[in-house]
């Protein structure tokens, strides 16, 4: 009973540690939530790129590589909560799980996240024709689509309070919950990495052109 006692407060003192810093699992779902709105965003943008893809092949690249950041980050943040979750953390056990349906499709779409960007990516660099790398890059997004647009579903209703609450307060005395400069850092950090990215792309990617 003492060891566990020792061990519990233990872990109690590093959660407050932590927490005033990063915002805890709050501040976890915040970047979570607000990295997801960049990033729909940005998807959005390259799907138009899609559409007209004869003559936008330039920003298709470009906006490609510019994601890579901002989904790297998104999936730390969410590999983060996993693997507090799983390691027994107190805050994120009583956070809890995302719901299971979600939990099953995350396999999924991280697998065809990884391989849609690693197909465009060795196209970028290996250059034209690469018929089979465009195959490839084709069927990965089609696979991609489907899980990522039930990912987006089952997040859509929670997005916009979670990438809104560090700029908003329920009363003139609330304090902003900790962290928020680390996650505005986190984010503009990623998408100016990400635009270094893309220019690169445009200096690569020209036999494309």
């Amino acid at each position: 009973m003492c060891v566990f006692d020792s061990t519990a407060a233990s872990l109690g003192d590093r959660e407050a540690r932590v927490a005033p810093r990063t915002g805890g699992v709050t501040g976890n779902g915040r970047l979570t939530g607000a990295v997801g709105v960049v990033l729909l965003a940005l998807l959005a943008a390259e799907g138009v790129t899609i559409l007209f893809i004869g003559q936008m092949l330039g920003a298709h690249f470009f906006i490609g590589l510019l994601l890579i950041p901002p989904v790297a980050l998104k999936l730390g943040s969410t590999g983060y909560r996993f693997a507090r979750y799983y390691t027994h953390d107190r805050p994120y056990v009583r956070k809890g799980p995302p719901p299971f349906v979600l939990r099953v499709l995350a396999p999924g779409v991280v697998l065809t996240t990884v391989a849609v960007f690693a197909t465009g990516v060795a196209l970028l660099f290996v250059g034209p024709p690469s018929s089979t790398l465009i195959l490839a890059h084709k069927v990965s997004f089609i696979a991609w689509i489907g899980f990522m647009s039930l990912h987006v579903l089952g997040h859509l209703l929670e997005l916009p309070r979670l990438a809104s609450a560090d700029w908003r307060r329920n009363g003139p005395r609330e304090a902003r919950l900790a962290g928020v400069g680390m996650r505005v850092s986190a984010i503009s950090a990623a998408l100016v990495l990400g635009l270094a990215l893309g220019f690169l792309a445009l200096s690569v990617g020209k036999p494309w052109f």
